[in-house]
């Protein structure tokens, strides 16, 4: 019934329709007020993006323990008093900075003897030694908004410890599922997450105040990352290797990967925020040494679960459900790879009927340019016959493995302007476009196609529209660009970022007789693929550098989501068909690899007040 509008008086809405969805994950990082001096592996603790307290940790440069402590107003760092015992990867918990909290563990690595059990407690003025952890460790995390509830776990030694603080002495309770040092944590002494460990896994756990619970893992494994929020609303974000800026929130039960860090790193100090939508960090490595940045989103309700109008009665429960996923939410999972590893190469289809074709197979048996053509049927790629022009930089488009169009591209001496379409067994050229390019983008069906942008001669912004026949010049794109990605119809379709020079972030939409700039990207972009339809697509990989980064489009903005495993450039997609049924295939480096985008659903009873 997903087709009805009302059903005894209830509205259903769709992913396009619901007001939730212009609201999703829209939090951000802002740049605040940088540190006197640049601190890695410090602690802290705050009540939000305007309130926090930063203790020790290892300035860089020098490579020396620090025992200054700051806080934070909004807009600068103040110094206040030091702590006793200066030490590096330790841990907080506490509420505002101006009257409470704790700090505990850590150490002076490397080197033996260099672990400590020290705990400090901070009245808003000066810092008194108090209990003693049970077991002297570093690289361990708390959670807690007082100074007199607090909790530890993980951490160098005994990984899987965890302690409890009720303001006068530390217990050990149950122990972690999994042991774990350079996680991230959250929360408070009686309900906080875990997330992310030394081997850069995504495990997550879930704090009840008497024992842990593994539950939904990190959409990307990450050490050293930094935490704050409670166990319903939190963030996790940065990390290593490889310094990361993803972000992600979890809002109870999954994760969500919103918007990134300005700039990655890992390593930081660690705020403890009163949820995932207000909070500070500070500090780390490598490049963000004394750097601040603030993460706030207003409303708090913006992370939300998007009503996709599939309503249903459910005669054993004697209720009416309706079909919800995550807001901007989905993942990336491995599917078959390619036979022959490729970049360049046009797409067409859906996530279960694809096909991919042409592309550059270097080093291939003679020439770069390929004609190999696969048909997918959404487990496995079978070669097909081959196309009539062996090309690369080409572009493709259509509704499934059985009817497609090549359109343009580079022959290894010209620019072409040549057009192929597919019936599911064979290749036959029809009329050329009118003027020969590569690095083009396509959108629409076999009979009903788009031809966006691309080179020689220089950038061009010329828009050709098929009709089944005959290429036809129809109104530029606003701004000349190559390497953009595509999405949607002849008639309803969007280029997505793309080179000018240099890389853009521009999005244009077209109406069936002219392209308008809407929203941006949140990353410039070139060598992109694009999914979807002009109301729901997905943008993903690109460069310079080749990235796996993801963004949904709701048909009004860009929304950061879970990156591509295998980060890649001049991929193919799918092209055709809903973004909740992408599929991409291949790109630089020379990859075989294939992943397929998912969206999780789930069904909520329908409440009559």
């Amino acid at each position: 019934m997903s087709t009805y509008k009302e059903i005894k008086g209830f509205k259903v809405q769709t992913l396009a329709s619901d007001t939730a969805a212009s609201r999703a994950a829209t939090g951000s990082w802002a740049s605040g007020g940088n540190r006197p001096a640049g601190v890695q592996a410090g602690t802290g603790f705050g009540s939000g993006s305007t309130s926090g307290l930063a203790a020790t940790g290892n300035l860089y440069p020098p490579n020396t323990i620090t025992v200054d402590v700051q806080t934070y107003n909004g807009s600068a760092w103040t110094e206040v008093a030091n702590v006793n015992t200066g030490r590096k990867y330790l841990a907080a918990s506490g509420g505002s900075p101006q009257t409470a909290g704790i700090i505990f563990g850590g150490g002076l690595s490397p080197g033996p003897g260099t672990l400590y059990a020290n705990a400090e407690l901070w009245n808003g003025s000066a810092w008194t030694e108090t209990g003693d952890l049970n077991t002297a460790r570093d690289n361990l995390r708390g959670a807690g908004a007082a100074s007199t509830a607090a909790l530890a776990f993980g951490g160098s030694g005994p990984e899987g410890e965890t302690e409890t603080w009720n303001g006068s002495a530390w217990t050990e309770v149950a122990d972690l599922n999994t042991g774990r040092a350079n996680g991230a944590g959250f929360g408070t002494s009686t309900n906080a997450i875990a997330a992310g460990d030394t081997s850069s896994s995504g495990i997550t756990e879930l704090w009840d105040g008497s024992s842990w619970t593994e539950v939904s893992d990190l959409n990307t494994g990450r050490d050293y990352a930094f935490g704050f929020g409670v166990y319903t609303s939190g963030i996790v974000c940065g990390g290593a290797p490889n310094p990361k800026a993803q972000t992600e929130f979890w809002d109870g039960s999954s994760w969500t990967e919103v918007a990134d860090l300005g700039n990655a790193g890992w390593a930081g100090n660690y705020q403890n925020g009163s949820s995932g939508t207000d909070g500070l960090i500070s500090g780390g490595l490598p490049a963000r040494t004394n750097l601040t940045e603030e993460w706030t989103t207003t409303p708090a309700t913006d992370f939300t679960k998007i009503n996709l109008g599939q309503v249903y009665y459910n005669s054993g429960s004697n209720a009416f459900k309706v079909t919800e996923q995550p807001a901007a939410g989905g993942t990336w999972a491995s599917g078959g790879s390619l036979n022959t590893a490729r970049a360049q190469q046009g797409g067409a289809g859906t996530q279960t009927s694809a096909l991919i074709f042409g592309g550059d197979t270097n080093p291939p048996a003679s020439g770069r340019e390929s004609a190999l053509n696969e048909s997918y049927n959404g487990s496995t790629y079978t070669e097909q016959a081959d196309l009539n022009t062996a090309r690369r930089v080409t572009s493709g488009a259509g509704a499934s493995n059985t009817a497609a169009i090549c359109v343009g591209g580079y022959t290894g001496t010209a620019y072409s302007g040549v057009t192929e379409t597919w019936n599911g067994s064979s290749w036959t050229e029809v009329a050329d476009l009118n003027e020969g390019r590569a690095n083009l983008a396509s959108a629409g069906i076999v009979t009903a196609a788009l031809a966006i942008g691309g080179s020689p001669p220089g950038y061009t912004a010329n828009t050709e529209q098929w009709n089944g026949s005959a290429w036809t010049e129809v109104s530029n794109l606003n701004a000349a660009t190559k390497d953009a990605g595509a999405a949607g119809l002849y008639t309803a379709a969007l280029a997505i970022g793309g080179n000018l020079p240099p890389n853009t972030a521009k999005t244009e939409s077209w109406d069936g007789t002219s392209w308008t700039e809407v929203s941006d990207l949140n990353r410039a972009n070139s060598a992109i693929s694009g999914s979807g339809t002009q109301t729901a697509a997905l943008a993903f990989g690109g460069e310079p550098p080749t990235t796996g980064k993801t963004e949904n489009w709701d048909g009004s903005s860009w929304t950061e989501v879970a990156d591509l495993s295998t980060a890649r450039d001049n991929a193919a997609s799918s092209q055709n068909g809903p973004s909740t049924l992408t599929l991409v295939s291949g790109g630089n480096p020379k990859t075989a690899a294939t992943e397929e985008w998912t969206v999780p659903e789930a069904n909520t009873t329908i409440t009559v007040s």
